[in-house]
């Protein structure tokens, strides 16, 4: 297994809470995110089957079906424009194009220099102030096209 060990030390604690080990594969697979650059690599998902005592492939079903995880390396920052109803009736998909602009990426992609990496995500639970996007795990919400130009033009590389 070529998981760290503070990090195989976490699971292991993890997994107590849980009345079976292989419940704490979620939370397992986000702290392998977390930690280890952002996305779960194909080394991971083998190395989290082998703790867990699955088939790779049970992992991989997960990685894959829920989109939190990533499977290919993110930008360095990471927009997140919410897509579902609320936002949607209130300019989500010309928020979405600007950010797409504004970074250069695709959405659900990552822009040719690396900086950012462009998804759209389910509701975020911000509906009263739509629309919105998460910008590295911070909410930016009640959005204008100038707003997009704002908040991204600030980021540092």
């Amino acid at each position: 297994m070529a998981l760290p060990q503070t990090l195989v030390s976490e699971l292991d604690e993890l997994v107590t809470h849980y009345p079976e080990a292989r419940a704490a594969l979620i939370p397992a697979l986000h702290r392998c995110q977390e930690e280890l650059g952002g996305w779960i690599s194909p080394e991971t998902m083998e190395d989290m089957a082998a703790y867990f005592d699955l088939e790779p492939v049970e992992v991989y079903g997960v990685v894959t079906f829920y989109p939190m995880f990533r499977t290919s390396p993110p930008g360095r920052h990471v927009v997140s424009v919410c897509h579902n109803v609320s936002c949607d009736l209130r300019g989500a998909r010309e928020i979405l194009a600007r950010v797409c602009e504004v970074t250069g990426a695709e959405k659900g992609a990552t822009s040719p220099d690396g900086k950012f990496t462009v998804t759209t995500v389910e509701c975020q639970g911000a509906c009263t102030s739509a629309p919105m996007f998460d910008l590295d795990g911070t909410y930016h919400e009640d959005l204008s096209l100038e707003d997009v130009d704002r908040i991204l033009g600030g980021v540092e590389a």
